[in-house]
């Protein structure tokens, strides 16, 4: 993805496919403080925990207050900056790139859309769940229902400033079993929030419910 992280200036940060439609994206998130119903989220994590994609911090920064070991890995160099700035651990590389204690996370966060990484989300999940110990959790962040699940060329725009095209997805709640499933996981719960935000906790496909809970 392109540098584009920041959400100074009086224009709004947008993500628009090549065919002109606006996708989902919320950077006023990136720099503020997590909400409550994302501090609640985060109550269940289980460390260690690598955060995909993540950005200036945010929530690498509210596991520590919990006393929850938490890794970050952005291939932003912007992102990556903000975030050791306040404290958080962080690797400037892909996901898809070799990463410390393979197969030993205890969680993988793929929050603020991040499922959409790469544009090829079953790709992305099957590489989330290389990384799980065998009692780990995925916890995504999907659209609402009825949202399915689709692929674009995508870029950020703000004003005349525009990045470089990459690949995106978009996931629905209604799409997400079909794409872990393809992946050898399985959806164990998909809550939603007040705020209508959908995440969905997938886990190995052989994890037994009493390991899992």
């Amino acid at each position: 993805m392109t540098t584009l992280t920041s959400t100074e200036g009086s224009k709004k940060l947008v993500l628009r496919s090549d065919d002109g439609v606006l996708l989902p994206l919320h950077p006023a998130r990136w720099h503020g403080s997590t909400t409550a119903e994302e501090r609640h989220l985060l109550s269940a994590v289980r460390g260690p925990a690598l955060d995909v994609g993540c950005g200036p911090g945010r929530l690498l920064e509210a596991l520590a207050r919990r006393g929850v070991f938490g890794l970050g890995i952005d291939p932003a160099p912007a992102a990556v900056a903000l975030a050791r700035s306040r404290g958080c651990s962080v690797l400037q590389r892909s996901v898809f790139d070799r990463m410390p204690a393979e197969g030993r996370w205890g969680t993988v966060l793929l929050l603020d859309g991040n499922v959409g990484i790469g544009g090829e989300p079953e790709r992305l999940l099957r590489r989330c769940r290389e990384l799980l110990r065998s009692d780990g959790v995925v916890i995504v962040e999907v659209e609402p229902p009825g949202s399915g699940w689709s692929t674009h060329r995508a870029r950020l725009e703000r004003g005349h400033e525009i990045g470089a095209w990459f690949g995106w997805a978009v996931v629905g709640a209604d799409a997400i079993a079909m794409l872990a499933s393809a992946a050898g996981m399985r959806v164990q719960a998909i809550d939603a929030t007040p705020a209508s935000r959908w995440f969905a906790r997938l886990v190995l496909r052989a994890c037994r419910a009493r390991a899992c809970a």
